[in-house]
């Protein structure tokens, strides 16, 4: 898979490392790539004992070092959301039209960037009964 560049290279590693985790169903941009390390699972400490993450401004770069680092995890993308879907209990469904910050496997980097349509055709009554196929580009 081509992963996608990061919208500010200028800026990698200077993005908070508190983030939301997952969730919202769409992305719009990446932020960075990130590697978070564990010196409980052999990462050099140098955090006093606290986990710690290298961002990174490709995939390429987080998952080499990923592979090369004692402790480290597999790379996630930290991905700016301008708007997205919050689902607050399943199969209840709010857009919600306010950026945030997320953390998301790059596994999640294959579905569409959102369009100004991606949302709304999403909740739509005329959705496909899997939803889930508007997001991954597979259904209108």
């Amino acid at each position: 898979m081509q992963y996608p560049e990061v919208l500010d290279e200028s800026r990698v590693g200077s993005y908070p490392a508190l983030a939301s985790a997952g969730g919202g169903l769409v992305w719009d941009a990446v932020l960075e790539y990130r590697v978070w390390c564990h010196p409980e699972n052999g990462a050099s400490d140098d955090e006093d004992g606290s986990d710690f993450f290298y961002a990174f401004s490709s995939f390429a770069e987080a998952l080499t070092f990923s592979q090369e680092t004692e402790g480290a995890e597999e790379p996630l993308a930290l991905v700016l959301q301008r708007e997205y879907i919050s689902e607050p209990e399943p199969g209840k469904y709010i857009h919600m039209k306010k950026e945030r910050i997320t953390e998301w496997p790059v596994a999640f980097l294959s579905r569409p960037r959102r369009t100004e349509n991606t949302i709304p055709d999403f909740l739509s009554p005329e959705a496909p009964s899997n939803r889930v196929d508007i997001l991954r580009g597979l259904a209108t």
